[in-house]
């Protein structure tokens, strides 16, 4: 009550913001006659003043009434459009930081200038993000020539673009592209072996266009860039050889009297959950086959960590061969194994089971055994795009997701009110008893509208479900089009002729973004088209377009006589906000539309949630068959299922981020060490700290601290240095000969003899030589050990929800074991790169060159590189680069085999030198 009253005294949130922004809105407005008198060449000239302004340290805030009445003026001129006072109020909300949600129609594309402008003048790059590459190729195109006018460049960032090109777009003042491929770029710039490499600068600003499908859509799906792992096929087809002796139990033991068991064996199926249990007889009997196999050393035990792999692939070899059967879960064509979808029985060629599973398949079936991927680096929407120094969104339906943008994100979400009052009529959901009743009562209604001559949009929630709309109207004889995700420059076409009289358009959720339904069709596209006409003369031409805009503006008031666009939806989606999409296509500007949702008892929303509480209303009022409910009691309680729904779905969004803050607070260190290695033009300093830390680590084993002489092991500690550094320091005969001596001077004598050692092979080649192969041995250890590191997450994440059943905090448990991990991460860095500069052998400084190059050439060629995201469609997408993270450097190293001496020099065999940061 209090809330009520004092939001009626004061106004809401929403109401004091647009009343602020308003009076910055009388500023600009005031300004515009001062800019209209300005000539082309003066305006241009008020952004090198801004641009001085800024970095002479006046805020943008300060600039932005003078910036925002440039734009509209240089809009005015460029683009023969006047920005709306409601396109100021979202500009500014986009500047602060904010969510605007603006409905379909009221220009957001246009409205997004305002603030990419001004943001831009800092100098630091703009970057707008949108959902798929046609928009932002077209939206960079569209939008060049007003920035190019005002004197700002633009840049758009496409995937497969060559290093050069990349580089170019993002030093850009405005950058366009996809929230995909800005991603990767992040990630692949975390992975360069040198500065020149680099793509992106920093990360500034951000506009998200259709923010609620880029960050709440498709952030269920991280990014992840995995390379091919290690070999195991040896490994595979020696289990697979090793099954046939395990034979399966029947009957499942009583815990408490242990009878049951029908026939006794080494393993139980669990059909339901699609896993394989080894019992104890098992353990113990594939613990003495694997033993007689040469697999497991003798006395070993396949829970000893070392063995973790191994009992990973003797799983997954016992599922392959008695949970997943040939022509049933897969079939063999052309040598490969093809996955058959369990729910449709279509092959789906191209995807693979993972966790060896599928590689176990291959060995069962005899086929070649492709390799397994290992992530190499990877990161989820939320934290890529919290990296931004401000973030801000655009998009026509994000109220209904406003608690979710600002407990994740921290955005706020600004309503802008339309430039006219929408006249759409949304009327009441109609429910039928069955899904035939549903489609025949939509067919009525859109046979209706087309002998009218009113343009009708029939939204589905699948490709599925469009289909079979196309099937009936096909049926019905009533032309039309169809609209799904596959093809976004034509999509933009259909869409943009949609209000035309008698058109008829099925479109899925995703389909008709960036492009506006105009009431009796665009003319803009149909003008482009006599323009494009090289048939015709100027003067035919011009003849043409008149009667073009004749006929254009006799359709448009057919249309709005006949009472707008008129939306028919066959399916509630489960997300409110996809339902506010669609009808948000009817009634722009102030246009006349209406809207009705056709549904059933049989949809999967109604029929898990509503479906029970709407039946017995049926039944109560004895409504015949082909009858339908259309109450508003039934409307509101299928929006409080869809509600439901949009909770755990946001819970499970908030877990996926909740477990990868853990790792993305490890990458962010890794991240910028690699970044200040990259940088560091001398890393003596560090690699004299790590080497620091190893030798007193290594003393500390033999020469404990504060000990007294009988506790030391001075031969162990003279051994360990031999056999680890090379390095051979007199120990005994020191601690003999001295009359005192404590452990402090023993730390001291070998930290003295490891400099000593370390500064003579670097005065041998150079200190610039040597940094390049400190550098390259530094990165190769960390790119190395973070890889193993984001895998032992990932099997640390699967299993880690079964810490609930011993009382514990799973999430605290995952922080723990993960920190655990990361020191160990750290630990490993430091000893393999100490161990490895302190070993080489130098012998001149081409040689080291060479050795520097094989190491550098071995960390880019990562072959087979893949990249996965999510795409609009809200399925995963998989695209493999077959090459590697960048173009290879001139003059590659030919490939060393494990056995065949170390190219760095040290004498060593490869395997047993570079071989293991490799």
């Amino acid at each position: 009550m209090t809330t009520n009253f004092l939001t009626k005294i004061f106004g809401s949130r929403n109401q004091r913001l647009l009343k602020q922004y308003r009076k910055t809105l009388e500023v600009i407005n005031a300004l515009e006659p001062q800019f209209e008198k300005l000539s082309d060449e003066a305006l241009r000239e008020k952004t090198l003043s801004f641009k001085e302004r800024v970095a002479g340290g006046e805020s943008l805030d300060a600039i932005l009434p003078e910036a925002f009445a440039l734009v509209r003026e240089g809009s005015k001129r460029i683009m023969k459009m006047r920005h709306f006072d409601v396109q100021m109020l979202g500009g500014m909300s986009l500047h602060n930081g904010k969510i605007s949600e603006m409905r379909t129609g009221e220009g957001k594309t246009l409205t997004a200038t305002l603030p990419v402008y001004l943001n831009a003048l800092s100098g630091k790059g703009v970057h707008v993000v949108t959902v798929n590459d046609y928009l932002a190729n077209r939206d960079a195109r569209w939008m060049e020539r007003l920035y190019n006018f005002l004197g700002l460049t633009v840049g758009v960032n496409l995937p497969n673009m060559p290093r050069e090109e990349k580089q170019a777009a993002y030093a850009a003042d405005i950058t366009y592209g996809t929230n995909n491929e800005f991603g990767f770029d992040y990630l692949r710039d975390n992975m360069v072996y040198e500065v020149r490499d680099r793509v992106q600068r920093g990360l500034n600003y951000a506009i998200v266009d259709e923010v609620d499908s880029i960050l709440i859509d498709e952030a269920r799906t991280p990014l992840i860039i995995s390379g091919q792992a290690e070999d195991h096929t040896a490994m595979y087809i020696a289990i697979n050889k090793i099954i046939p002796f395990l034979t399966r139990q029947e009957g499942e033991a009583d815990p408490r009297t242990g009878e049951g068991v029908t026939k006794p064996g080494d393993f139980t199926l669990d059909e339901k959950s699609h896993q394989v249990f080894l019992t104890e007889d098992g353990h113990e009997n594939a613990e003495r086959i694997l033993t007689e196999q040469g697999l497991l050393p003798a006395g070993a035990s396949l829970y000893d960590p070392a063995n973790i792999t191994l009992m990973h692939h003797l799983y997954a070899a016992l599922r392959a061969n008695h949970l997943y059967h040939r022509d049933q879960h897969y079939v063999v064509q052309n040598g490969e194994i093809v996955i058959v979808d369990e729910f449709t029985g279509r092959l789906m060629s191209g995807r693979r089971w993972s966790e060896g599973l599928h590689q176990s398949v291959e060995a069962k079936e005899g086929v070649a055994i492709q390799a397994e991927n290992q992530t190499l680096a990877s990161i989820t929407f939320q934290n890529y795009f919290r990296l931004y120094g401000r973030l801000s969104g655009m998009t026509g339906t994000a109220d209904t997701e406003a608690y979710e943008f600002q407990e994740i994100y921290g955005l706020e979400t600004v309503v802008i009110p339309p430039n006219r009052v929408s006249r759409r009529e949304d009327q009441l959901d109609r429910v039928y008893k069955t899904t035939r009743e549903k489609y025949e009562a939509a067919i009525k209604d859109i046979r209706e509208c087309y002998e009218r001559g009113q343009p009708v949009l029939v939204g589905t929630t699948s490709i599925e479900n469009s289909e079979i709309i196309d099937r009936l109207l096909n049926d019905a004889k009533l032309p039309h089009q169809v609209l799904n995700a596959k093809q976004h420059a034509r999509e933009a076409d259909i869409v943009a002729q949609a209000g035309r009289p008698k058109m008829i358009t099925i479109a899925t959720n995703m389909a008709g973004r960036g492009t506006d339904i105009v009431l009796g069709g665009n003319l803009e596209k149909a003008l482009e088209y006599v323009e494009l006409n090289t048939e015709l003369d100027e003067a035919a031409k011009a003849a043409e377009m008149e009667r073009v805009r004749a006929q254009w503006a006799k359709d448009h008031e057919l249309v709005k006589g006949l009472g707008g666009l008129r939306i028919i939806a066959t399916e509630r989606h489960e997300s409110r906000r996809i339902d506010n999409q669609l009808r948000g296509r009817s009634g722009r500007q102030g246009d006349p539309g209406s809207s009705r949702f056709y549904l059933s008892l049989d949809d999967p929303l109604m029929r898990i949630f509503a479906g029970d509480r709407v039946k017995s209303i049926m039944d109560r009022l004895k409504m015949p068959d082909g009858e339908a409910i259309e109450a508003g009691i039934v409307t509101r309680s299928i929006e409080s299922a869809q509600r439901k729904v949009e909770a755990r779905n946001f819970d499970v969004r908030k877990q996926l981020l909740e477990y990868d803050d853990v790792s993305n607070d490890q990458r962010k260190v890794i991240y910028q060490q690699r970044n200040e290695i990259l940088d560091a033009a001398d890393l003596t300093a560090q690699i004299a700290s790590l080497r620091e830390g190893c030798v007193d680590d290594l003393v500390r084993q033999f020469v404990p601290a504060e000990s007294v002489e009988e506790q030391w092991d001075i031969a162990g500690l003279e051994k360990a240095m031999l056999d680890e550094w090379q390095l051979d320091v007199p120990l005994r005969a020191q601690v003999e000969s001295a009359s005192a001596i404590t452990d402090e001077d023993i730390l001291e004598k070998v930290l003295a003899a490891a400099n000593a050692s370390f500064i003579a092979k670097v005065e041998q080649v150079g200190g610039d030589n040597f940094t390049q192969f400190e550098r390259m041995v530094l990165l190769q250890s960390i790119d190395t050990h973070w890889r193993e590191h984001l895998s032992a997450l990932d099997y640390l994440r699967q299993g880690i929800h079964l810490r609930g059943y011993a009382q514990k905090q799973p999430k605290q448990e995952y922080k723990r074991e993960a920190f655990e991990l990361f020191g160990q991460l750290l630990d490993a860095v430091k000893n393999d790169v100490t161990k490895v500069l302190m070993t080489v052998k130098v012998q001149s400084s081409e040689q080291l060159g060479e050795a520097a190059d094989a190491m550098e050439d071995r960390a880019e060629s990562i072959a087979n590189v893949t990249y996965t995201a999510p795409t609009e469609t809200g399925e995963v997408e998989t695209r493999v680069d077959a090459g590697s993270t960048r173009p290879p450097a001139a003059g590659n190293i030919p490939r060393v085999g494990r056995n065949d001496p170390c190219p760095c020099g040290s004498g060593n065999k490869y395997k047993l030198c570079h071989g293991k940061l490799a």
